[in-house]
Formats: structure tokens, C-alpha cells, sequence
């Protein structure tokens, strides 16, 4: 696997970068030995350190987790304990969707992911076009279950995840509702796509 670690005005060490491999290493020995690779990310928020861990485990699978705490060491500690409690919450179906045979996996579809500058109503009333794009990159749009994409957007510590149904082949969308539960957008665009689908 490899391991990249950094600091954002953070220093770190070669002792904390032996413990952030160790940590990883025992955590993805006990959950998930073919993980590809993972970053760890320190930074400071006021006088407090933060920790953030993404682990790639597999072709769209990662696991990502952040934590804040007095010292770097606990802040990773207690990131590298989110990221566990996730692999060993799903570890069954992580094992046998890595497990599939590489032919069945569906090519995704790509689709674009932009950043856009914050709103700005004074700005926004001078240009036409709409928010400034900050950043522009492409990204792949699964075909899944629900409970895939569920799944996937609970170990990506994401708020949200577009997908295409693998049931009937429609954009659907699952959330993270602020009163915790999940949210799922399933449109009902033209049902007799979805029976083509069905069919195919």
C-alpha cells in the first residue's frame, strides 16, 4: 500500500509518521489487506490538531474519516478508530464486492464535478453566467444498489451521492438528512425506460 502523509503548517515527524503507518497497517491487516493506498492530511485549527484519513480500498471504494484533538497523535488516533469502526461495520459486503471478478464491474459512467466560488449577491447581480467555477475535474458515476450507494457514501464520509439505480438504470440520489437518517431521491421519469432497462 502507499502511504502518504502530510502537514498543512503542521510538522510531521518521522515518529509520527512509523505510528501513522503501524496504526494503518494493523487496522487494514485486521479489515482490508489489498487497500491501494491512503493519505493522511495534519493541519492545525487554532490551537487544536486535525487529522484526516482517506483510504482507497479498491476501484471506487474509499474510506475516509477526520478527527480533531490537543495533539496530532490523537487526532489520528481517533480518525484511524473512525475508519475501523466503518471497515468492521461493512466488512462482509466490502470483502465480497472485492471479491467480484473485475469483468462484472459495470464501466461507469463520467460525469463533471465543479467547485463553485461561495455566492456573492453583488457579484452575482453584475455577471450573467452564474458563480465563478473554482475548480473543474471529472468523476465517475457508479451504477449501484441503494444499499451500495449507502454504503459507499457512509465510508466516503460524504454528505452526498449521485449513482445510477443498477435496478432500472435512472440518476438516483441518496443524502445524509440533518436529523441523521438517509435520504434517497429516486425520480420517476419515464417508467417505460425503466421497463426497457428490465428487459435488457
Amino acid at each position: 500500500m502507499q502511504l502518504t502523509v502530510t502537514g498543512k503548517h503542521i510538522d510531521t515527524s518521522p515518529g509520527l509518521r512509523q505510528h501513522v503507518e503501524a496504526s494503518l497497517g494493523a487496522i487494514l491487516g485486521k479489515y482490508f489487506k489489498t487497500a491501494i493506498e491512503a493519505h493522511v492530511v495534519f493541519s492545525k485549527e487554532a490551537h487544536l490538531s486535525r487529522a484526516e484519513v482517506s483510504v482507497h480500498i479498491g476501484r471506487g471504494i474509499s474510506v475516509n474519516a477526520g478527527a480533531v484533538s490537543l495533539a496530532p497523535y490523537a487526532a489520528f488516533d481517533a480518525a484511524a478508530e473512525r475508519v475501523a469502526k466503518q471497515m468492521r461495520r461493512y466488512k462482509r459486503r466490502l470483502h465480497s464486492h472485492h471479491a467480484q471478478p473485475r469483468e462484472t464491474f459495470e464501466a461507469g459512467e463520467r460525469a463533471k464535478d465543479y467547485i463553485l466560488a461561495p455566492f456573492d449577491e453583488e457579484a452575482e447581480a453584475e455577471a450573467e453566467e452564474g458563480p465563478a467555477v473554482v475548480a473543474e475535474m471529472s468523476t465517475d458515476l457508479p451504477s449501484l444498489t441503494v444499499s451500495e450507494a449507502v454504503m459507499r457514501m457512509d465510508l466516503a464520509n460524504a454528505p452526498v451521492l449521485l449513482f445510477r439505480n443498477r435496478s432500472h438504470g435512472e440518476l438516483n440520489l441518496v443524502y445524509r438528512r440533518s436529523d441523521g437518517n438517509i435520504g434517497w431521491i429516486d425520480p420517476e421519469l419515464d417508467p417505460t425506460r425503466r421497463m426497457r432497462y428490465r428487459e435488457t
